[in-house]
C-alpha cells in the first residue's frame, strides 16, 4: 500500500509536467544524505564534505559537498526521471530562470527539530530550509506571476529525508538535553507534532505531492554498531526507527485526509537498506557505507533502483484511479 501511494505521487507529478519536461520539477529537503553542496557555503560549519576523499567516484573525482564517494540517492533518482539533479539552494540566483527548476535545500546536520545539529554550528534546519523555499517561490512569482507560480509548485514533487540526525546527533547523545528530557514515546510525539506543523507550512506554500523517506535501520550504521558488544546492529535503535516510521506514515495519512489535494507518501528506505545489509551478495560490488554515517555511491544506486522498481510495480498493480487525472491545484493555506 505504501509503495502504491508513492507511485501515485510520482506518477501524478510526472504527468503534470509531461508537456513541458521529461520529469517533474523536484524540491529536495533533508540532511547530509541529500546535501549536494549547501554546507560548502558556511565557513564555520562542522558538517562539510568538500574535501578528499569525498567525491572520489563522482564525475572528475570532484568533492562537491555530497557526503559520499559519488552520487546521492537523489542524483540517481533524477537520472531515472530524466532531469538534472537539483542544484543547491545557496548556488541558485533568484533572478535567473534557474529559479523555475528544481532546487535542493538539504543541509548536513539538519533534523526535524531545530535543536538537532546545533553543535555543527552552521547548517540549514528544516524550518530554515522551508524559509529558503519561500524565498524561491517569491522569486518565481516575481518572474512568472502568482497564478503560474502556484500551478508550478502544486505540480512539483517535494522529496524530504529527515529524522536520522534527531536520533544519532540528538536523542541518543548523552550530552544533548532531549535525550535526558524525553522518553522515547514522548520524543516521537515531539517529532511528529513538529513534522505535522512543518508539512502544513509547506502545504500552505503550495506543496501537494510529497514523498517522505522513512528512517533507515539506524542501529546498523557503523557509528552505532561500534557501540555494541559484538559489532552487530543495535536492535533497540532499529526499533526506534521502526516506531518513528509507523508514526510518520500515520501522520501522512491524516494530512492526506485533511488537506485538499494533498498526496503525501512514505518511501520505505528501511526495508531496502536492511536488505542490502543482510544480503550483500545481491550486489557484491557495494560497500553499503562510505563512512560512519553515510551510504556509498554503490549502495545509493541500488537503493534508487529498488525505490524505482517499487514505484513501477505498484503503478502496474492498482493505482489507476489516482493516476487517471491529476488533481486540480487547490488553494494554499495562509503561510
Amino acid at each position: 500500500m505504501a509503495a502504491q501511494a508513492l507511485a501515485a505521487v510520482v506518477a501524478i507529478a510526472v504527468l503534470a509536467h509531461s508537456s513541458a519536461a521529461a520529469g517533474p520539477v523536484t524540491y529536495v529537503f533533508g540532511d547530509s544524505m541529500s546535501d549536494v553542496g549547501n554546507n560548502n557555503n558556511f565557513p564555520l560549519s562542522l558538517a562539510k564534505s568538500n574535501y578528499p576523499w569525498y567525491g572520489i567516484d563522482y564525475p572528475n573525482g570532484v568533492a562537491t559537498g555530497r557526503f559520499t564517494n559519488g552520487r546521492t540517492i537523489g542524483d540517481y533518482m533524477a537520472d531515472k526521471f530524466g532531469v538534472p539533479s537539483p542544484p543547491p539552494f545557496l548556488s541558485v540566483s533568484m533572478v535567473d530562470d534557474d529559479v523555475l527548476g528544481g532546487v535542493n535545500f538539504a543541509s548536513g546536520g539538519a533534523g526535524i527539530l531545530n535543536e538537532t545539529g546545533v553543535y555543527f554550528v552552521q547548517y540549514l534546519s528544516f524550518d530554515e530550509q522551508i524559509s529558503c523555499f519561500e524565498i524561491v517561490k517569491k522569486a518565481m512569482i516575481a518572474k512568472i506571476g502568482k497564478e503560474a507560480a502556484e500551478v508550478a509548485v502544486n505540480a512539483a514533487m517535494f522529496q524530504i529525508g529527515l529524522g536520522s540526525n534527531d536520533y544519532i546527533n540528538n536523542f541518543l547523545q548523552p550530552f544533548m538535553a532531549d535525550g535526558q528530557t524525553y522518553t522515547h514515546d514522548t520524543f516521537i510525539r515531539l517529532l511528529i507534532t513538529t513534522l505535522d506543523r512543518q508539512l502544513k507550512r509547506l502545504y500552505g506554500l503550495g506543496a501537494r505531492k510529497v514523498v517522505f523517506n522513512s528512517l533507515p535501520p539506524l542501529g546498523c550504521i557503523p557509528s552505532q554498531r561500534v557501540l555494541s558488544d559484538d559489532g552487530e546492529c543495535l536492535d533497540d535503535v532499529n526499533a526506534y526507527a521502526i516506531q518513528f516510521n509507523a508514526a510518520a506514515a500515520n501522520l501522512l495519512k491524516r494530512l492526506n485526509a485533511k488537506l485538499p489535494g494533498a498526496c503525501m507518501s512514505l518511501a520505505d528506505c528501511y526495508s531496502i537498506v536492511m536488505e542490502l545489509i543482510e544480503h550483500p551478495q545481491n550486489d557484491r560490488k557495494a560497500f553499503v557505507f562510505w563512512d560512519a554515517y553515510h551510504t556509498s555511491d554503490a549502495a545509493n544506486r541500488v537503493i534508487a533502483d529498488r525505490l524505482w522498481d517499487a514505484m513501477a510495480s505498484a503503478g502496474s498493480g492498482g493505482v489507476a484511479t489516482p493516476l487517471a487525472a491529476s488533481p486540480a491545484p487547490s488553494p494554499s493555506l495562509a503561510p
